[in-house]
């Protein structure tokens, strides 16, 4: 975004957010292998999960615009374009991680809706009406979909604050203590 300047309290906003990100990346991540997998968990931890995955992306967009803004304000340096260059590498992982919350969310949704249907002759409500089979695809589905995003977003961020950090950090300290 043109003309917006991203600084809090005199620091560049992009180191203040990125610390959001790297939290809050691999907590959402995790809260949907953990609802996915168990629907205990799944009924009381839907919203909030949801709202958080919401809320990841917006954050992960603007910490990004915000690296582009500090890129253009540092000298340059070939280390800090390579980060630049891997920073939306995050962004189909973070509307994955999206799209996965999405999912759990109407999966437990659809089981809520189900457990408060009357069901005929001792059914299941806990299978939302639907075949065992099809319960139980949709839950290993669901499972993956969320190991495989956790992983892979989890895994991408790392990569991205490893050259951030050798973009800031490397060749800047000494391996002996400074005498002063």
């Amino acid at each position: 975004m043109e003309g917006v300047d991203y600084t809090f309290a005199g620091l560049p906003l992009h180191v203040l957010l990125v610390h959001v990100v790297v939290v809050m990346t691999p907590a959402v991540g995790l809260a949907l292998v953990v609802i996915a997998a168990w629907p205990a968990a799944r009924r009381v931890l839907w919203v909030p999960v949801l709202l958080a995955a919401a809320a990841l992306l917006p954050v992960g967009l603007v910490t990004i615009e915000a690296g582009k803004w500090l890129e253009q304000r540092v000298p340059p340096a070939p280390l800090i374009q390579a980060h630049t260059a891997q920073g939306e590498d995050i962004l189909p992982w973070l509307v994955g991680l999206l799209v996965v919350a999405v999912l759990a969310a109407a999966w437990a949704v659809a089981e809520l809706v189900a457990r408060r249907r009357p069901f005929r002759d001792g059914a299941d409500p806990s299978r939302a009406g639907l075949p065992r089979g099809a319960v139980l695809a949709a839950s290993v589905l669901l499972a993956l979909a969320a190991v495989a995003t956790s992983i892979g977003s989890t895994w991408t961020l790392v990569q991205i604050g490893e050259s951030g950090t050798r973009a800031v950090w490397e060749g800047s300290f000494s391996d002996d203590p400074l005498e002063r």
